[in-house]
């Protein structure tokens, strides 16, 4: 079974082959699809007249600062608009592919973060309110085992469920690790708009979880997350993660046949 993390869009920033790659490889496999699409979120909210917020960690990671509203308007574009243009446009290749949010059947159990702290423009530490931005905490994955052992393949938002029952804003890349932890997928692929993990200018082929343990403080900004979601999959028991480009020709195939593109392995 496998995992793939895609943006918030099957062809934007995708190769023109993305679509029947993805036909050819839900043939061959268990295939399950989870997507993002925080760029359709702004531009959704501007249009609706809510402008939207973007915090920075002490660590240096950009993050949107979810509200009420945002909580509100990002559930409506990830769950709706995005996840159904998705499946539309796999149903258009004939693949059988059926959208869910992460609440569904309680796939994803998120904590909403009470307290956040930030660093203001001035530079200094603050704390505020943690808003309704979530840290996965468990999966459920027998909904989504159900839907692939009935041949469709599950597309996914990252939307989850608070203990409270809110709907929270997580990241898609950690959404996908934790599924795919649940599932007990054999791999989790994220595909981006690079190779892979760069380190002093040059792609690492391969490293093991230790590896890129060590190596997570010297990765940059956006990298590092996808860095850590392989981390957490491959500490889940999934046994291999791979992090690969879509702006290659049949992009998860070339990931699958590890041609340049960064792979990580438990040992």
């Amino acid at each position: 079974m496998i995992v793939t993390k895609i943006g918030g869009s099957v062809v934007d920033g995708l190769h023109s082959s993305a679509l029947a790659d993805i036909k050819s490889i839900a043939e061959k496999y268990k295939l399950v699809l989870v997507h993002g699409g925080g760029k359709e979120v702004t531009a959704t909210a501007t249009k609706l007249g809510k402008k939207q917020k973007f915090i920075v960690s002490p660590g240096g990671v950009r993050s949107r600062y979810t509200d009420k509203e945002t909580a509100e308007i990002y559930t409506m574009v990830m769950s709706g608009k995005l996840n159904k243009a998705i499946v539309q446009m796999l149903l258009r290749q004939h693949i059988n592919a059926v959208g869910v949010a992460g609440i569904d059947g309680g796939i994803l159990k998120a904590e909403r973060k009470k307290k956040l702290i930030i660093i203001n423009e001035k530079g200094r530490k603050m704390i505020i309110d943690g808003g309704y931005t979530g840290k996965i905490t468990s999966v459920d994955g027998a909904l989504v085992s159900d839907l692939v052992r009935s041949g469709y393949v599950p597309v996914i938002s990252p939307i989850a469920l608070s203990e409270e029952f809110d709907f929270l804003n997580v990241d898609g890349d950690r959404a996908a690790a934790y599924v795919a932890g649940g599932i007990k997928a054999d791999k989790v692929i994220f595909i981006t708009d690079v190779n892979g993990l760069l380190l002093n200018e040059k792609l690492v082929n391969s490293m093991t979880l230790g590896q890129a343990k060590g190596a997570l403080p010297k990765i940059g900004s956006g990298m590092d997350k996808k860095v850590l979601a392989c981390i957490e999959a491959l500490e889940m028991g999934v046994k291999e993660a791979v992090i690969a480009s879509g702006q290659v020709e049949n992009p998860l195939s070339t990931a699958i046949a590890h041609r340049n593109c960064t792979v990580i392995v438990p040992h």
